[in-house]
This record gives C-alpha cells, structure tokens and sequence, in this order.
C-alpha cells in the first residue's frame, strides 16, 4: 500500500479500488446504476481514500443515484459530511426502466419521472447528498473548489462543452480527479478530443473497462483555455486529428480499439454531434 507522499501516478497505477471489500460498499452496491463493480468500488475509494475535503464532491448524470451513493458511502466512511452534488434530468424512458430498475427489483411504475425513487435509494446518506433536478445545459457551478468530479452526461458536444466551462475551472491542480465515464464511448468522440485539447491541463491516472478513464488535474484551465478546448466548433477532420493524437498518446489497447472505432464512426457519419443520435444511425445502419 503506498503512502499519501507517492505521485498520483503511482498510487492509482496500483489500482487499490479493487481491494475494497463487499462490505466497503454497504448499501451503495444494492442502488440500480450502469456501473461496473469495479466503479463502484473506485468511487467509494476516491471519497473515502483520495479526498480530503479540499473541495466539493460533483456527480454528473447520477440516473437514480448509484454513482452518488458510492461517493456517500465513501464519504460516511472517512467521517465527512459531503454532499455529493449529483446531477440529473431524473428521467428514464421504459427500456431504461426494464433494463436497469425493473431488472434491480424495483417495481414497476408509470412515467418517467425518477426523482422520488432516487430520493428514497438514497435514503441512507441524507445529509451527505444534494440533488439538482433540469436539464444540465441550464445548470451553473458556485465556483466552490471541486475534488471530485464525475462526468456521465456529456452525451453531446453542447453538454461537453457546458460543463468544461462550468465545472473544470474549479478544479484543484494536483488534487482534483476527474472520472468520465463515457471516454471510451464509440458514440462519443468528442471526449477524447477535448482531453486531448486540454492535454496541458489534465494527465491519465487509470482506464477501468471498458469506457471510464480517470485524469489529475494539473493545471486549472482559465476561460481562454477552455475556449480553445470548444469540441462543438470542431469539423470532422480536426476532430479525426485529435482523435488520433489521444489514441497515440494513450498506448493502451483498450483505447486502440474504442478510439479507432470512434474515428469510423465520425467518418461515417461527420455531422453528427449528439451520442443518441449517432447510437439510432448506427442501429439503422446496422439494419439495412
């Protein structure tokens, strides 16, 4: 086990998440949630193990509250308050609600409205929660510190390039750790792009399969930066270029295959620029 003195690199090369007992978790593994359980684990060590209050704890896209309640649970294990500021429209379409709610044991309900069932899976860490209910496009950050920021909602180039120049500027160089947990996303070549934009400012620390990836923030980009690092301006052949750079960079597999798969996909279909989108071509695609 290393020592709070070793560089960020080094601690996270270990991968010390994946030695958190079951019962590190406690009541956050039972919360329906698309995570893995490596996830899961790695939020509960990043609360728990890696923050040390220097700043707030932000989730964005939490659909019912899984991710959040991990970074609870870590936060009730290291006797911290919190809250976790967790993001979402609390919204699932029926195929979300049989394939991640029904399929957990909740009960089936009408509509799409999901914010009680959250508030209620979250139950056990009241007072170490705040939930934010809209679209994120119209939401705005305090510009208090940020520790932790976990990004699972930047399904577009729009949304990335909101929550870059809400959220990125309050990060800490050197402590703050940003998880986006679609960086490997075929349907989402902007991510890389953008990471790749802002390389200066953020180094990798760790992948966990198969999408999310974890950066250290080492320097706070400033608005010009974050204007540079804009991913909706960008045509389909700059973007191929970063695309390309990242993969190089990266030397990983994993981001061998995902990025080179995103570089087909952009080729394809240049034009498109929202990940729900592309995911209904490509079916189509597929299809015919």
């Amino acid at each position: 086990m290393r020592d709070s003195h070793d560089p960020p690199e080094a601690v996270f090369a270990d991968a010390p998440w994946t030695a958190l007992p079951d019962a590190a978790l406690g009541r956050a593994g039972e919360v329906p949630s698309m995570l893995t359980s490596r996830e899961r684990r790695l939020y509960v060590w990043l609360a728990t193990h890696w923050a040390r209050g220097a700043g707030a704890v932000v989730d964005l896209g939490c659909f019912v509250g899984g991710s959040t309640a991990c970074l609870a649970q870590g936060l009730a294990l290291a006797g911290r308050d919190g809250p976790v500021h967790a993001y979402d429209r609390f919204s699932a379409n029926e195929s979300a609600k049989e394939k991640f709610l029904y399929a957990s044991g909740v009960p089936p309900f009408e509509g799409s409205d999901t914010l009680a069932l959250a508030q209620r899976l979250l139950a056990p860490w009241e007072g170490r929660v705040a939930l934010h209910r809209g679209d994120i496009l119209d939401q705005h950050w305090t510009g208090e510190p940020i520790e932790l920021l976990v990004v699972d909602i930047a399904k577009s180039t729009a949304i990335t390039d909101h929550v870059a120049a809400q959220f990125f500027g309050a990060l800490i160089p050197g402590r703050s750790v940003l998880v986006h947990q679609d960086y490997l996303h075929n349907v989402q070549p902007w991510l890389p792009v953008q990471m790749e934009l802002l390389k200066d400012h953020f180094t990798p620390l760790a992948h966990l399969a198969p999408h999310s990836m974890c950066f250290l923030c080492t320097r706070a980009p400033d608005a010009e930066a974050l204007k540079r690092a804009r991913t909706d301006t960008r045509d389909a052949g700059a973007m191929l270029e970063l695309l390309d750079a990242a993969r190089r960079r990266h030397a990983l597999p994993a981001a061998d295959r995902a990025i080179g798969k995103m570089m087909e996909n952009l080729r394809a279909h240049p034009g498109l620029r929202d990940a729900g989108a592309l995911r209904r071509r490509l079916r189509r695609s597929a299809s015919s």
